[in-house]
């Protein structure tokens, strides 16, 4: 089982920016889709992003349409670490993310492993 570990959350004000970082453990990284859950109060969680496994030339990355243009979901192979620059924050982009990973690099099927989450605060 991979463990994912998230950081970066806190609190922020409304128009600001925030990057989450989710550190992964064991052998194997690079070939692992990844993707950002959210879960916002009184919401179900919520698909943000994806980013696909494999080369870095086959990395491509897709978004829900409510982070569309404001959030941007990287990779670092060689830290084993995946980001969500999230930038034009919202008061409604508050929620805990949550980093999930995918035993493969098809980011659609459901994610086989998950992070513990970190809490986004975005204030008026």
């Amino acid at each position: 089982q991979v463990r994912l570990i998230e950081s970066g959350g806190g609190l922020v004000h409304a128009g600001g920016s925030l990057t989450l970082g989710c550190k992964a453990s064991g052998p194997v990284f690079s070939r692992y889709a990844f993707a950002w859950y959210r879960r916002a109060p009184r919401k179900s969680r919520e698909l943000v992003a994806t980013i696909t496994g494999g080369s870095s030339k086959d990395y491509n990355t897709d978004y829900a349409d409510s982070v569309n243009g404001r959030f941007i979901i990287s990779r670092d192979n060689a830290k084993s670490t995946v980001y969500l620059q999230m930038n034009s924050l919202k008061p409604e982009d508050t929620a805990v993310y949550t980093c999930a990973g995918y035993y493969g690099n098809n980011p659609r099927a459901a994610p086989s492993f998950w992070g513990q989450g970190t809490q986004v605060t975005v204030s008026s």
